[in-house]
C-alpha cells in the first residue's frame, strides 16, 4: 500500500512540478514581451512565439503522466523514482528557456535580429527535457 502510495505521488510530482515550471517559464518571457511591446510592439508576433516556448515541458508532463499511469500497478517505486526525477527536469529546463526567451525578446526589442538564434539556444535546454521524457517512457 505505501508503495502504491509512492507511486501516485511520483507522477503527481511530475506532472505537478512540469507544470510549475512552464508557468515559470512562460511568465519570465511573457514578462520580458511585456516590455518589449513598449520599446517595438511590432514584434509582437516574434514575442508570443518565444513566449509560449516554456510550455512545451507542461505538455512533456502530461504526455508521461498519461503513457506512465499503467506503471502503477506494476513497480510503483520506479514510478516514484521516475516522476521526481523527470519533474525536476521539466521544471528546471522550463524555467530556463523562459530566462533565454526574455533575453531573446530584449534583444528582439532591442532592433536585433536574433530570432533564429534564439530558437536554437532555446532548444537547448529543451533538449534536456525531451532527453527525460524519452528515457522515462523507455524505463
Amino acid at each position: 500500500m505505501t508503495e502504491l502510495i509512492l507511486g501516485y505521488l511520483g507522477l503527481g510530482l511530475m506532472l505537478g512540478l512540469s507544470g510549475v515550471g512552464s508557468a515559470f517559464g512562460t511568465t519570465i518571457a511573457a514578462n520580458a514581451a511585456e516590455g518589449g511591446l513598449k520599446k517595438n510592439s511590432e514584434k509582437s508576433a516574434s514575442y508570443m512565439i518565444l513566449s509560449a516556448l516554456p510550455a512545451t515541458q507542461g505538455l512533456y508532463g502530461f504526455v508521461a503522466f498519461l503513457m506512465m499511469k499503467a506503471l502503477i500497478d506494476t513497480n510503483p517505486i520506479l514510478l516514484f523514482g521516475l516522476g521526481v526525477g523527470m519533474g525536476i527536469v521539466f521544471l528546471l529546463s522550463a524555467i530556463r528557456q523562459g530566462q533565454v526567451c526574455a533575453n531573446g525578446i530584449a534583444n528582439i526589442a532591442a532592433g536585433h535580429d536574433v530570432m533564429t538564434n534564439t530558437m536554437i539556444y532555446a532548444a537547448l535546454p529543451e533538449f534536456y527535457a525531451i532527453l527525460a521524457l524519452v528515457a522515462g517512457l523507455m524505463a
